[in-house]
């Protein structure tokens, strides 16, 4: 690893995907991401890269997907807002079966909305990023340094399983600054990238990559097949944190920056003799349901913490079956919740414990 630097967020996330590879930026500015776009900006062109400020969301993501087809690494950041307007977009690359970068750094909504960070794109991520049958892969990083970490292993990802990848941020990690280092010793994953139309030069035929088929049962087994393999990207590639779940008779599930606030209320617990547990999930989708379904067999409840009015919380009760009770905690509109505030409900659901 490199020497650690400090670097702020959507920076070291912009740094991350260049040395990850990525050469093909196309993006448009929107707060609270907009310091990606304008660090590939200064990058790109010193290192032969594209950097391409579209004129808008929707054609940025169109131009991932042009470069993606001629199997480059290709990126495109927003926040919010500008995710909905690519949707469109997202949903012709995973029907086209094209690996890509998208990131999504949240801000309060619905609407406009503000610029403070939120976690209310959760659904949108993990269930309806655009129309019709397909899934991302999507990371939930919780510091700056596990942004930078996660970007190679999206990138990676992506080619693996030709599918995009999403990395899931908020305003407050791209926003703010820690010190960081970077991989010196990174090689991409080798994947087969025969199908990229990238010049044939009469050596072999044509490739096409398309996302339309008239044919209904074409149609079928194409989006069968791709759900396979999605089924080997939840076998393989779930990614969890869990601490102090072994005696917990409770635990607390959050992600991405919460999770951090989350962790500071449950080692508050823990110095007053409740046995909290926490459990972070890393990749939202797949989502580890199997991890949270086990421990759900030796506590006696669960406390869903979101900075939204509770969306990921219904992936935890799925998990849960019905076996234990799953509270939920949440501030939204930008609100940050404070530890104080989790700590209180965690207090509030161990009551009869004490």
């Amino acid at each position: 690893m490199t020497d650690r630097v400090l670097m702020k967020g959507n920076e070291a996330l912009a740094e991350a995907a260049i040395r990850a590879g990525c050469r093909h930026f196309f993006g448009y500015p929107i707060t609270p991401q907009t310091e990606v776009s304008a660090y590939m900006a200064k990058r790109m062109p010193k290192i032969g890269g594209t950097y391409l400020q579209a004129e808008s969301e929707i054609a940025a993501i169109n131009m991932v997907l042009g470069a993606a087809s001629a199997g480059v690494r290709a990126m495109t950041s927003s926040s919010s807002p500008g995710i909905s307007l690519k949707s469109e977009g997202i949903s012709y690359i995973a029907g086209s079966d094209l690996p890509c970068l998208i990131i999504n750094v949240m801000r309060g909504g619905p609407g406009l909305g503000g610029i403070q960070p939120s976690q209310a794109d959760y659904w949108q991520a993990t269930r309806a990023s655009g129309h019709g049958d397909f899934q991302n892969i999507v990371f939930a990083p919780s510091t700056v340094q596990e942004m930078v970490d996660l970007t190679f292993q999206a990138f990676d990802l992506a080619d693996k399983y030709r599918m995009p990848a999403m990395m899931l941020a908020d305003g407050m990690l791209g926003q703010m600054m820690e010190p960081v280092s970077f991989p010196e010793d990174y090689t991409p994953i080798q994947a087969d990238k025969s199908w990229a139309t990238n010049g044939h030069q009469n050596k072999r035929p044509h490739n096409i990559v398309n996302s339309l088929y008239l044919q209904a049962d074409e149609l079928e087994q194409l989006v069968v097949d791709r759900f396979a393999r999605y089924e080997q990207v939840k076998q393989n590639e779930v990614l969890v944190e869990c601490e102090n779940t072994e005696d917990a008779d409770y635990i607390v599930v959050a992600y991405g920056a919460t999770a951090r606030i989350a962790k500071a209320a449950v080692k508050a617990a823990r110095e007053k003799g409740l046995k909290i547990g926490c459990i972070r999930p890393i990749t939202v989708w797949p989502f580890p349901t199997e991890e949270i379904a086990a421990a759900a067999e030796g506590c006696k409840g669960f406390l869903c913490v979101e900075m939204s009015m509770g969306q990921m919380v219904d992936d935890v009760r799925l998990a849960v079956n019905g076996k234990v009770p799953v509270s939920f905690f949440g501030r939204t509109g930008g609100v940050i919740p404070t530890p104080a505030e989790v700590l209180g409900e965690i207090e509030k659901m161990a009551g009869g414990d004490r």
